[in-house]
């Protein structure tokens, strides 16, 4: 079908050329929004009207005419039908559902993906300062980045992972003394405990392992315990390298890595942020007024001007300096570096630094284009079990961490759950919901339907069917034609959307939209199921149809790969209905 279609996009824009040589419309279908409207939609006699001067309807039935001349229409589409004001529907013959099985199978891994362009893209994410153990939110972060990362790999980018926190601000500064407390015998609601000291009991561990001298290993550093409790400074690296690494197991565990730590302090330590001021001041849009600097950032959209550097009684400027300073500097040296396109998926608590940080990249004159870079920000995550929210974490002292998470219900179905809604909607992830095997949880619908065609192949072949590596492998040449059947034709239809569904969700960055998909063609697949049975003793037929359910099978597999998920080959439903199928 994604032959089929792209010779009928070649017709269309033959077609388009011989009615309206001089318009500059695009040669495009849409998907019909009711199954009975058709398989492809055309909607260039509505665009094409004023230019010609004709009724929609009446450039419609000459666009049906031309396109019917074309040798690609007469081959793949069984009927041309105009509806409505000037639509024009497409019903494609079966052939051209057909034809996307073989497809799939020849494609293998490679289906629905581009070739590498040579462009280089960064997404940062999770970017969570060493302070605690990963939230719940964290989580999502860390979902959403490195499907959005997957899915851009998928459309041929050369993407890079980068985590960014700040090592040396107030925050890593209340970790120390939270530390120091407790090597000196101090918890929290004792006299002496710091107000802004942090409570979990994960202080008390990071005390306990400074206590007796351990060594930690970070991916991006390593240091050694001296043990003595008056050495902040040395509590103080201990505790973020040891805050690193428990990051980096819970990351690890999630199946996520990053190619790059960026460190804050490297901004001020290199001169970025120094640079990137000079800049700003440079460029003629900054201002003192009382005592501060001023960027104009209202100058490109900003509601109101940003301070870049408040006053600084104490002399030290670093410490003066706004958030979005050393932003706008991390982001010229995100462009320096050479990527054409950065994601910055984000709380949506960030909403308000996008235009300063936009202005600002403007205002420096390094050549960035408006509107990079690219954000995604999510919402956070409320946690329910029992029907009751939850708060707490022993571990934590306050939230519900990622590795709690991820002990209750497993990696693929965090990391599903996480992304099967927009990034900017509510999300309650409820944990009796992912532990259930059943239908109404939709990380294990997809996941069952997976297993379920694994089980009918192994039958398959136990019957005397044919090897299952060169059925996956295309090698077995079905006769496709004999795939006639109406539950044959609707799973074959949502197979050949994958493509385009990976290329729109690429550019929306909205992993989402591969959890919705998969739900559908899962649903397709039950559907099939229930409706037809495979291991016939039509031999032609039932290699026709287990050819099918192969090609489903690596879609699924690939679909649930871009959301970092498995595939397993075998699961048990918590009650199992009369199959059809097998």
């Amino acid at each position: 079908m994604i032959q089929a279609k792209q010779e009928l996009l070649a017709a269309l824009r033959s077609a388009l050329g011989t009615l309206a040589p001089d318009a500059s419309v695009e040669a495009a279908f849409e998907s019909p929004k009711q199954a009975a409207h058709g398989d492809l939609a055309i909607t260039s006699a509505m665009q094409l009207a004023r230019a010609l001067k004709r009724s929609p309807r009446e450039i419609a039935q000459q666009l049906v005419d031309a396109l019917g001349r074309e040798p690609a229409v007469q081959r793949w589409v069984r009927a041309l039908e105009i509806a409505g004001p000037g639509f024009v529907n497409l019903r494609l013959a079966d052939a051209a559902k057909q034809a996307v099985v073989a497809e799939v199978l020849a494609a293998g891994e490679g289906f629905g993906r581009q070739t590498g362009h040579g462009r280089r893209m960064m997404v940062e994410f999770v970017s969570a300062n060493p302070t605690g153990p990963l939230h719940v939110g964290h989580g999502r972060q860390a979902a959403l980045g490195d499907s959005i990362c997957r899915l851009a790999e998928t459309q041929g980018w050369d993407v890079h992972r980068e985590f960014y926190y700040n090592d040396a601000g107030v925050q890593i500064a209340n970790l120390a003394l939270s530390v120091q407390a407790r090597l000196r015998d101090l918890k929290p609601g004792d006299d002496g405990w710091p107000e802004s000291a942090y409570n979990g009991e994960y202080i008390a561990d990071i005390a306990a392992n400074y206590a007796a001298g351990r060594t930690v290993h970070a991916d991006d550093r390593a240091f050694t315990a001296s043990g003595d409790a008056d050495d902040l400074d040395a509590v103080r690296q201990f505790a973020v390298a040891y805050l690193r690494h428990e990051q980096d197991l819970d990351l690890r565990a999630f199946g996520v890595r990053f190619d790059h730590y960026f460190l804050e302090s490297g901004l001020y330590r290199d001169g970025k942020v120094d640079d990137a001021v000079a800049r700003l001041v440079a460029s003629g849009r900054t201002y003192e007024h009382d005592g501060a600097l001023w960027l104009r950032t209202t100058d490109w959209g900003d509601d109101k001007d940003r301070v870049m550097r408040k006053s600084a009684p104490d002399g030290d400027t670093a410490a003066a300096y706004t958030y979005f300073v050393p932003d706008v500097a991390y982001h010229i040296d995100k462009w320096q570096r050479g990527f054409a396109k950065v994601v910055n998926v984000q709380g949506s608590d960030h909403h308000g630094t996008i235009a300063r940080v936009r202005a600002g990249l403007q205002a420096a004159g390094v050549g960035i284009p408006a509107g990079w870079p690219d954000y995604v920000l999510h919402k956070m995550v409320t946690v329910t079990r029992g029907g009751q929210e939850v708060k707490i974490s022993k571990r934590a002292g306050g939230y519900v961490t990622l590795r709690d998470l991820v002990e209750w219900v497993g990696r693929d179905a965090v990391r599903f759950f996480l992304v099967s809604r927009k990034a900017d909607a509510e999300f309650v992830f409820d944990v009796d919901l992912a532990l259930r095997a059943s239908d109404d949880n939709p990380v294990f619908y997809v996941q069952y339907a997976h297993a379920r065609i694994c089980s009918v192949i192994q039958q398959w072949a136990a019957r005397g069917g044919g090897d299952p590596l060169a059925l996956l492998a295309g090698e077995l040449h079905a006769d496709l034609a004999r795939l006639t059947a109406p539950a044959e034709l609707v799973l074959m239809g949502r197979i050949a959307e994958f493509p385009g569904m990976l290329e729109r969700a690429a550019a929306d960055h909205a992993p989402h939209d591969v959890a919705f998909y998969l739900r559908d063609l899962a649903a397709a697949l039950h559907g099939y199921y229930a409706a037809e049975r495979f291991l016939v003793d039509d031999a032609a037929l039932a290699l026709a149809r287990v050819s099918l359910l192969a090609a489903t099978r690596r879609v699924l597999a690939c679909g649930l790969a871009v959301l970092g998920v498995g595939a397993p080959e075998s699961m048990t439903r918590e009650v199992e209905p009369v199959e059809a199928g097998a």
